[in-house]
Parts: C-alpha cells; sequence; structure tokens
C-alpha cells in the first residue's frame, strides 16, 4: 500500500541541493541580534524570510514588533478542525568573536565533507530550515498540511527574548495555537532517539566594581590602594565553595529534585564522563552528590561567563586599575523563581563588597523560568511514534542544560506547551568558533518532521489542552 507521505518525502529528498544553497544564502546574512551595528543585517534576515514565505503560500505574512527586533510571522489555516500548531524558529546568530579562531570565514558558510560550518548553522537557521522546507514540501505536493500552521521566527533569542512578552500582548489573538514544536533545542544524541521534555531556566547580571577615581600608577600607589581586579577577582570566587556548590544563600530556593522518572532517564542515556571532559579539554567539577549529566541538565547552576578591566593590549602597563567588570549567569530548575535567584546572587555580592569598594549594577535580567513537558502529553506520545525505529530502543527523554525562554513564555502567557525537536547536535561548537551543522540532520530532520506533523495531526485539538 502507497504511503500518502510519499510525495512529501520524495520530493524533499530530491530538493536536498536546494535546501541546501537556500540554507547557505540564509547563513550569508549575519543577522547577530546584540550588536547594533549589524541592524542592516536584521533586516535583511527578515525581509529574507518574507518573501520565501510569501511565496510559498502563507498567509498573514507580517512582521511582529514588541518594541526591539522584530518577528516573522505567516500562516496556512486550512485543516478546520484539526490541531494549530506554532512553528517556533529564531533567525538572529550569536556574534562570531573572536573571528581569528575560524579556520572558516564565519558568515561564508563553507562545506566540508558532511559539515556545514558557519555561525548560525546548528543554532538554529540549520533546523529553522529544516522545519520550514517541511510545511512548504505539504503545500507543494498534497496543498494541504495535516494541522494548522503558525510560522513565529524570532529575532531576539541569543539575547534572551527582551520583548518577546510584549510582543506576545501585542499580537495575542494572532499566536493563539494548541501547541508549538520549536526548531530550536537540538538531539541529545546522534545514536540514540531522544526526546526533550524540558529546558533549565535562566537569569543574567552584570557589575561594576571601583576601588579610585582613576587608574593609579602602581609604583606609586602598589600595595597602598585597593585594585579592582583583585576585589572583583576575590568577590566572585565568593560564590562557590572549594567542593564546586554554590555558596550564596538562597540560591537554590524552591529547587525541585530530580524526579525518579528524570533520574532514571539521565543514568539511561549512554554518556561517556571521560570523554566529555576529554573532548573538551576540561575537568569534572560541581555540586556534589549528583553525576556530571544531572549537573548539567537537572541542577541549578551559576557562572561567571566574563571579567575585565585595567590593560588587556600588547605589552605592559603598570597600573592598578579602578574598575572592573563582571558578567554572570545563573541556570535554574524547576520550581525556582528566575528573578529571586538573581537576586540572592547580587545580594550575596553586596554583601561580601567589602568597605571603599563602589558596587554599581551595569544590567540585570530576570530570564525566563525552567519548563517541562509532560511525558504522556499528545507532543511526546507523537514524537515517541515517529523516533522510535521497528525494532530500535524507545526513545529516552532528556532535558536541556541550556535555556530556550519561549518554552516557558509561550506556556505563561499563551497556555500552551513545546515540543522542541531542533536536529543540530552537541559537538557542533554552539556560540563558539567553527560552528556547524551536519548536512545529513537535514535528511534526517525533514523526515521526521513530516512524520510528527502527520503524527499530530491525528489528535483532536482538545488533547494538547487536557492538564
Amino acid at each position: 500500500m502507497t504511503d500518502p507521505l510519499d510525495p512529501v518525502l520524495t520530493h524533499l529528498a530530491a530538493r536536498q541541493p536546494q535546501i541546501e544553497a537556500w540554507l547557505k544564502t540564509f547563513l550569508r546574512i549575519p543577522s547577530v541580534s546584540a550588536d547594533p551595528a549589524y541592524a542592516g543585517s536584521m533586516e535583511d534576515a527578515r525581509r529574507f524570510l518574507c518573501e520565501r514565505l510569501r511565496a510559498e503560500g502563507l498567509q498573514q505574512v507580517q512582521l511582529l514588533d514588541g518594541g526591539g527586533e522584530a518577528a516573522v510571522y505567516g500562516e496556512w489555516m486550512g485543516a478546520p478542525g484539526r490541531p494549530t500548531l506554532l512553528i517556533y524558529g529564531h533567525y538572529d546568530v550569536q556574534p562570531a568573536d573572536p573571528v581569528e579562531l575560524w579556520r572558516t570565514p564565519p558568515f561564508e558558510p563553507t562545506q566540508d565533507g558532511d559539515r556545514l560550518y558557519g555561525r548560525g548553522t546548528s543554532d538554529v537557521k540549520g533546523s529553522t530550515t529544516v522545519a520550514l522546507e517541511v510545511v512548504f514540501a505539504y503545500l507543494a505536493t498534497l496543498r494541504a498540511c495535516p494541522v494548522n500552521i503558525k510560522v513565529f521566527i524570532e529575532g531576539e533569542e541569543e539575547t534572551g527574548s527582551p520583548t518577546l512578552r510584549p510582543l506576545i500582548d501585542r499580537y495575542r489573538s494572532l499566536l493563539t495555537a494548541d501547541a508549538v514544536l520549536s526548531a530550536d533545542g537540538g538531539r541529545a544524541s546522534a545514536q540514540t532517539p531522544t526526546i526533550n521534555t524540558g529546558a533549565r531556566g535562566h537569569a543574567a547580571l552584570e557589575i561594576k566594581l571601583r576601588t579610585a577615581a582613576k587608574d593609579l600608577h602602581s609604583g606609586r600607589y602598589g600595595g597602598g590602594v585597593r585594585n579592582a581586579l583583585h576585589e572583583m577577582a576575590t568577590l566572585l570566587a565568593s560564590l562557590h565553595a572549594d567542593d564546586g556548590s554554590v555558596a550564596v544563600a538562597g540560591f537554590h530556593d524552591g529547587a525541585e529534585p530530580p524526579t525518579p522518572r528524570q533520574r532514571q532517564d539521565t543514568a539511561a542515556f549512554p554518556y561517556d564522563e571521560a570523554a566529555f571532559f576529554t573532548d573538551v579539554g576540561g575537568a569534572s567539577h560541581g555540586e556534589p552528590g549528583h553525576r556530571p549529566r544531572e549537573r548539567i541538565t537537572l541542577r541549578p547552576a551559576l557562572d561567571v561567563n566574563g571579567m575585565w578591566g585595567g590593560y588587556t593590549g600588547a605589552g605592559t602597563k603598570t597600573i592598578i586599575p579602578c574598575e572592573a567588570q563582571a558578567k554572570l549567569t545563573v541556570r535554574i530548575v524547576e520550581g525556582q523563581d528566575p528573578a529571586h535567584v538573581i537576586q540572592s546572587v547580587l545580594t550575596h555580592l553586596q554583601r561580601h563588597c567589602p568597605a571603599g569598594v563602589g558596587l554599581e549594577v551595569v544590567a540585570m535580567n530576570a530570564g525566563s523560568p525552567a519548563a517541562t513537558l509532560a511525558a504522556c502529553h499528545p507532543l511526546v506520545t507523537a514524537a515517541e511514534a515517529v523516533l522510535q525505529s521497528p525494532g530500535g530502543p524507545k526513545p529516552i527523554h532528556v532535558r536541556l542544560g541550556a535555556s530556550v525562554p519561549i518554552t516557558s513564555v509561550f506556556k505563561e502567557m499563551l497556555g500552551i506547551d513545546t515540543l522542541m525537536f531542533g536536529f543540530n547536535l552537541p559537538d557542533e561548537d554552539v556560540h563558539a568558533p567553527n560552528e556547524f551543522f551536519r548536512l545529513s540532520s537535514i535528511r534526517d530532520g525533514v523526515q521526521a518532521w513530516t512524520k510528527l506533523l502527520d503524527a499530530l495531526g491525528r489528535f483532536e485539538p482538545a488533547a494538547f489542552h487536557r492538564s
């Protein structure tokens, strides 16, 4: 018997070269949301996406502006009585810095075997392309999708989605759906099928310390005054105990312990601890009582992301810096309030800041809470059926250690759940030089997305809203 999905899958297989070519054009647009110097490129990316959505037959194609970088929206609502899915991706990317560490130009996609190198390949233009191409293939071959589709491609994910909430408030009726399928949040393994059922939350803080009115000559003042970098180093070191645990009062408030199912799934995931650290030239360190895999997915974390001040140019400049700055982020788990957690970090820093040193908050972002998708949710049930091959292992439920703000924000504001169904892999140097995406992931991804939309179309819309 002929599979009704054969026309879609055959079309996608034949279009692999065109899909790759379109992705490469997308990647050449340096859509860096964090740097205002790339504002023109952000506009180019929005225009590029809108043109494609219109050309493929989506309606209501427009920009949704929440006061920051606008999101791209389009819809196909030709499946009455069927579920409505909001397909999420983002067109913004991280800065390419440090550019000198790239082996190929970051914004000129370069193919090496199965790998396509370039900023944004893995995070997340590759998987966003996969999701879009499947929708386009359904419309091109069957002239219909098994579900109603709303496409939402964000432009601020890499800066923490700062205007996502006002954007949703402004366009709430347009964004109403039964569930979200996210192209962000990739696979945990290339060999073992996994389903993302949650992600840690996130918050950020940037501080500045000042110890004098100006930089001082280290010969005239060395040993006699406070040094801003010394004070910053001491202050940041106080955030953790020697054993790696966080030493901030209130940091763990509300944190729900891992459930037995979460610990079982984590233990079942094939994970070579030694290789994990060897691959990055690092060593295990962190909260006692938990294996590394649990620490990076099921437990809160506090990290210093940057510290700077004084002279960092070539040669020597004998000064005592009067100012030092630092950036910190926290990853939080289910049950925690990100605003409370980041405030507890700031309170700790203020209490431990010595007399004679001024502490200023440069920026503070309460971010978003952790998100969890129930194991029995239709999104999970459908994904399990799609990813389990005949006679193969049952997909393992995993949680992301990273944060995807929309998972909690859409739940909070629209009451809808998100399945993260990206096809990038953990070793693809996301946010680092030489980021890449496997071209084979396009082939794997379009097949899985095609089958997933079909499987989800078999549910009644009400099934997505049962608690």
